[in-house]
């Protein structure tokens, strides 16, 4: 699997002076290029040959977002990441496709985690697409990506997404629709009110007529409806090479 080609741009030299340290210490990065502006930025991806543009927002002239909406109109556009220090532009990065949307200070290993699932090779999406979905918490709208929710259970007209940190957020959705959009991405329905990360079932155990999974430490019950395509779908993932 070969590594990233990166731009990171940001018109602070503080702040690309520690992107470009991290990006070179990442290994998931082979090339990194750096640009203190917009425009510059731009005169670099119509080299073409960037997969990531690491991107603040606020900059003289042309900003990241400005930015992001041209890049969306490229045939085959780089994914966007999102570096910045304010939140209040999480809802429009989701707008235009963000990858990502990291905030100053840094975390460094929010940015590999990220560097890692667009380094990945996908089947069906490509490196800019976006599987985050943006909640409330606190009067805050924070991006949490579908690679580390482990379970996702049904309340009334929400759903509320359980995150591996032991986290949580409510999400104004279906979890039917959840169920369709994520079938493809290792998740399964073992319940009426529940969807789970294949990845992350820990235990199942069946005790007379009851079965229940351990998913991040939290036992829940799967319906007689769901087990026998839930059973499939183990012995499916658990096969050497099965994906």
């Amino acid at each position: 699997m070969s590594g990233l080609s990166v731009l990171a741009v940001d018109d602070e030299e503080p702040a690309l002076d520690e992107l470009r340290y991290l990006l070179r210490s990442s290994p998931h990065v082979s090339g990194l290029s750096l640009a203190q502006s917009a425009t510059e930025a731009l005169m670099r991806l119509q080299e073409g040959g960037i997969d990531v543009v690491l991107l603040d927002i606020r900059m003289p002239g042309l900003d990241g977002m400005d930015l992001a909406r041209v890049l969306a109109r490229f045939s085959a556009p780089p994914a966007v990441i999102f570096v910045t220090a304010h939140e209040a532009h999480a809802l429009e990065a989701f707008d235009v496709g963000a990858a990502g949307y990291l905030l100053k200070p840094i975390n460094g290993e929010r940015l590999e985690q990220l560097l890692f699932r667009l380094r990945r090779p996908l089947s069906d999406e490509g490196p800019g697409h976006f599987d985050g979905y943006a909640v409330e918490s606190g009067g805050r709208t924070k991006i949490v990506s579908r690679a580390d929710i482990c379970w996702a259970e049904s309340a009334g007209d929400y759903v509320r997404l359980h995150l591996r940190d032991g986290s949580s957020y409510l999400l104004r959705a279906a979890i039917s629709v959840l169920e369709e959009e994520w079938s493809d991405h290792g998740f399964a329905r073992i319940h009426r009110s529940s969807l789970v990360s294949l990845r992350d079932i820990q235990e199942f155990r069946t005790e007379g007529a009851r079965t229940t999974v351990t998913v991040c430490g939290h036992e829940l019950p799967v319906s007689r409806r769901n087990l026998r395509d839930l059973r499939d779908l183990l012995v499916r993932h658990a096969r050497p090479g099965a994906k």
